[in-house]
């Protein structure tokens, strides 16, 4: 799955998510914004609303968000099949979009183990109800965790994430248009390196974000409308994202629009920029 880190209801995307959270519906949420992009239908009017400003300024979202997806699933593709990974922390995962990463995973390897985090709890109540109508024995290689991006050691010792996670054995983390819910002062940096040290060598990062590198404009009208959301959107350049990645070495094509990492079909004729980054990197021996 793919969507933009989701805030819980009492604090924005901070804080670390509990089950007995009520669901804010008073502003617009990034991950119900990122549905209605996607044409989904778990959304409310303030997110609709909010989105529908977004395209007035940024009308390529649409297709930004579905090249998004696309990217993560060929990346999700790549780690399982070339890179062998069996086990994938998905952090950030929003509302569950079919196919979600377990099945990408299950189509190339069926017994992959995936973790999904993400701190919103009308997310983690989607994810675990669908995984439990459409496969029943699924808490055997999946788990649904409510915790938080800012808090990485906490995400990383939830029991639920080391039941499914051995991280002794190489894990793809995938941190999927997420980290750019992330403002300076959470130090995204930190909160990335925190992640990046616990994997084992031969493990992946998975990571896309959102840049105005690509519009004249920088899209920061684009990026304002998220000031009124439960989390604000923080556009970074080329440089900025290129550090998140520390010394994890970057698979070819290195880290491009999402539309250029390894594409399966030849580019649309007049396809608008893509304003998001994404790469693949893997931990050395």
């Amino acid at each position: 799955m793919t969507s933009p880190l989701s805030g819980s209801s009492d604090a924005g995307s901070g804080g670390t998510g509990s089950p007995f959270l009520k669901i804010d519906t008073s502003k617009p949420h990034p991950a119900r914004m990122y549905d209605y992009f996607l044409g989904g239908k778990d959304n409310y009017e303030v997110d609709r609303d909010a989105a529908e400003q977004f395209i007035k300024v940024a009308p390529e979202v649409r297709e930004g968000v579905r090249a998004n997806r696309h990217f993560m699933h060929r990346a999700v593709r790549h780690v399982v099949a070339e890179g062998g990974v069996r086990q994938i922390l998905d952090i950030g995962t929003g509302l569950p979009t079919e196919p979600n990463v377990h099945q990408i995973a299950h189509s190339v390897a069926p017994g992959t183990r995936v973790a999904y985090v993400d701190n919103d709890p009308i997310v983690s109540t989607h994810s675990m109800a669908l995984m439990a109508d459409a496969d029943p024995g699924a808490d055997a290689h999946t788990s649904v965790v409510l915790a938080d991006l800012r808090d990485p050691r906490a995400v990383l010792d939830h029991p639920d994430v080391r039941r499914i996670i051995d991280f002794d054995e190489p894990v793809a983390l995938l941190l999927v248009a997420v980290v750019h819910f992330l403002a300076d002062a959470d130090d995204p940096d930190a909160v990335v390196a925190t992640l990046r040290d616990a994997l084992p060598a031969g493990s992946y990062l998975v990571l896309s974000h959102a840049t105005g590198d690509v519009h004249d404009d920088r899209r920061e009208d684009a990026a304002s409308v998220y000031n009124k959301a439960s989390a604000s959107l923080n556009l970074r350049s080329h440089a900025r994202v290129l550090d998140l990645f520390g010394d994890f070495t970057l698979l070819d094509p290195g880290l491009v629009p999402v539309p250029d990492w390894r594409p399966e079909e030849p580019p649309k004729r007049n396809a608008p920029p893509i304003g998001i980054y994404g790469g693949v990197a893997r931990k050395n021996d």
